[in-house]
């Protein structure tokens, strides 16, 4: 992470789905570059994981039963240090969120400051998303899934470990409700034509703004201190909502 049209067609239908993509083959959108952890953020981790960890095995999650409530649930994939995603929470109590990063300083960062503020509808995977995905997370379960200014792989020949691909759009589709969305933000230009090229041309989605339009922040996404530096000094900031339908 940095610092933070419809299209139907009638040869689309579910089982487009189930071809999903095989992990052992596709290129990783991140490079693991593990910083040293804090003494506060590993004793956050020591702590709590226990009670708001989750480990990747190949058994589907009953969400009601990790989060003993029946109630939306919306993943949030590469949550940085964990500040937006707290917010979120803290905002909209109603709501389940399961963040996951594969930076375990950010895991400890979000851990802290779900003890400093006393959250608890939140859950923390320490891992791929994709595999997350893949192994835990049942089919059409999730209300929203949010990617917030993930890796922009800016140079053009990194291009293609970008994580908005189309196998990436078919996955997140696979776990969202009817109705749910996923949103994507980003600080770069080119990515920002790259997710709407991407997810334009995905089946089963609809842009919420418009054919082609971005959608101006919602008020749930939190703005960062780095966006609002963007801001000041002129840069652009993307957010794209696209409904499963």
């Amino acid at each position: 992470m940095t610092d933070q049209t419809s299209n139907p067609s009638s040869l689309i239908n579910d089982s487009t789905l189930e071809k999903t993509p095989n992990l052992a083959h596709r290129i990783k959108s991140f490079v693991l570059r593990q910083g040293r952890l804090s003494g506060a953020q590993q004793r956050a981790i020591d702590e709590l994981w226990p009670q708001f960890g989750l480990e990747v095995t190949d058994e589907l999650l009953d969400l009601n039963a990790v989060f003993g409530r029946e109630a939306p649930t919306i993943v949030e994939i590469g949550f940085g240090m964990g500040t937006s995603l707290v917010n979120m929470a803290m905002a909209h109590p109603e709501q389940n969120y399961m963040g996951i990063e594969v930076h375990r300083p950010g895991v400890g960062a979000l851990l802290k400051l779900i003890a400093e503020h006393n959250v608890t509808n939140i859950r923390v995977f320490n891992h791929d998303a994709i595999e997350v995905l893949e192994k835990r997370i049942p089919k059409a379960s999730l209300a929203g899934v949010y990617l917030f200014f993930p890796d922009p792989w800016h140079k053009k020949r990194h291009n293609k470990r970008r994580i908005v691909q189309p196998a990436f759009a078919q996955t997140i589709a696979q776990h969202l409700t009817i109705g749910g969305v996923f949103h994507m933000a980003t600080d770069w230009e080119d990515y920002a034509l790259q997710m709407m090229e991407v997810m334009s041309a995905a089946p089963l989605y609809k842009n919420t703004a418009g054919v082609n339009q971005y959608t101006p922040r919602p008020d749930y996404r939190p703005l960062t201190k780095f966006e609002q530096r963007g801001h000041r000094l002129g840069h652009g900031v993307w957010d794209l909502v696209f409904e499963r339908v």
